[in-house]
């Protein structure tokens, strides 16, 4: 009888907690040579990759992949290098795992403290972008835990490559094979077990779509870091450097339309709204962006800009589709933001400094940023080595979750003999 899948992820499962005991306790020296070595057999192995990679690409092509997917399936020489360099970096970042932090006398005598320890196993369970299995296992690795990977179908022949990058890695560090885990099936039923397996995963972490963050958040009986949308505003104050606006805002959207943190709507101020937006839509037309607005964007920009709905306020487009809107002061931006994003980022361009403290303050969102693009919400760039995701939820983490958001805090005591009066 074959396994079945609920008993291959079973078995993927307890595997995982065994592996996730070795790595508690694997020295720092030792997760370095594993993630070193990963980067070299990367390195070594960029054919290999490229091949798995473009027998993905072709089926995405001929299965009517959109633009936006086959954008992120795709692993160019820019993304093998950028995954080797994030591997890199992980390994020179600071080890979290063992430190204890606010030891303290009280009365009675005993010492308390909190030890950063890893969270377990994490199972993180993606679409399209291959570079997703690196940033995860190496993050997952670093931070002392064992990981189960669930990429999509449509990147199969590039996960298993990099796996097998993965696998070398670990071998020469001595540490199991388990603690870095490719499921192999792409059976749909696979996400279903994975999520429902509290007694061999710690925490899920789903990086795709909306329908899928959704289900995973719905069915799941494991706890869950997530974002579901990035709809992601600038706001361009009254007291914006103008030329400082124009390049923010023209990179936020056009540097590249797929990711979570691309700008998807436009807040201007009405008072400098007919200075800014006719330069800047003639960027965005060059580089044929379609534009949405309000009826004072359309009366600054003419009629081909087509009329904004309530719905737009609201899209993540991941696509060259920008909304526009006008405000007459920072409160309605304020306002906006709050009411139509997703909590994921935001930024504000101006040279006030009341008004950007306030937008900081006031505007609940992951990532808040001030006279910088958007697309700097990210690991990777915030000095993190990697992110395993972007969480928009308050609880266990926020914003691009790099190592300590993979680790949780145990309280330590120190006695000498000591008992309870």
């Amino acid at each position: 009888m074959t396994e079945s899948v609920l008993d291959y992820m079973t078995r993927l499962g307890r595997a995982a907690r065994q592996a996730s005991r070795v790595l508690a306790r694997a020295s720092t020296a030792q997760k370095n040579q594993a993630l070193q070595a990963a980067a070299a057999a990367l390195d070594a192995a960029r054919a290999e990759l490229s091949a798995a990679n473009e027998l993905d690409l072709a089926a995405g092509r001929a299965n009517g992949l959109e633009p936006a997917m086959l954008d992120r399936l795709a692993l160019t020489p820019k993304v093998i290098d950028s995954m080797i360099e994030g591997l890199r970096q992980v390994a020179t970042l600071p080890d979290p795992i063992g430190e204890i932090q606010g030891m303290r006398y009280l009365p009675s005598g005993i010492q308390v403290g909190k030890m950063r320890v890893p969270l377990g196993v994490i199972g993180i369970i993606y679409e399209s972008r291959p570079n997703v299995t690196i940033d995860a296992a190496s993050l997952c690795l670093k931070s002392g835990n064992a990981t189960i990977l669930r990429g999509g179908s449509e990147a199969i022949h590039s996960n298993q490559a990099i796996a097998r990058c993965i696998q070398d890695g670990l071998a020469e560090a001595g540490l199991p094979a388990s603690a870095v885990q490719v499921v192999e099936t792409t059976d749909r039923a696979a996400v279903g077990a994975l999520i429902t397996l509290p007694e061999f995963v710690d925490v899920i972490v789903p990086r795709g779509g909306k329908g899928l963050i959704e289900r995973i958040s719905r069915e799941a009986k494991v706890p869950v870091i997530k974002h579901l949308d990035g709809v992601c505003h600038v706001y361009v104050d009254i007291a914006a450097d103008l030329d400082k606006a124009i390049r923010v805002c023209d990179n936020s959207k056009t540097q590249r339309y797929s990711p979570c943190n691309t700008m998807e709507t436009l807040l201007v101020h009405a008072d400098i709204a007919a200075r800014l937006l006719p330069p800047l839509a003639a960027i965005y037309r060059d580089k044929g962006v379609e534009l949405r607005g309000d009826a004072q964007t359309r009366a600054l920009l003419g009629r081909d800009v087509l009329e904004a709905s309530e719905d737009d306020w609201y899209a993540e487009y991941n696509a060259p589709i920008l909304a526009i809107r006008v405000v007459d002061s920072l409160d309605a931006a304020i306002e906006h933001i709050n009411t139509y994003g997703s909590q994921h980022t935001d930024a504000i361009i101006t040279e006030n400094f009341s008004d950007a403290r306030r937008f900081l303050t006031e505007v609940d969102s992951s990532s808040v940023m001030v006279n910088a693009s958007t697309r700097f919400a990210d690991g990777f760039e915030y000095g993190l080595g990697a992110e395993i995701g972007i969480s928009t939820d308050k609880l266990h983490a926020r914003g691009p979750v790099g190592l300590l958001g993979l680790t949780s805090e145990k309280y330590v005591v120190f006695g000498d003999g000591h008992v309870r009066a």
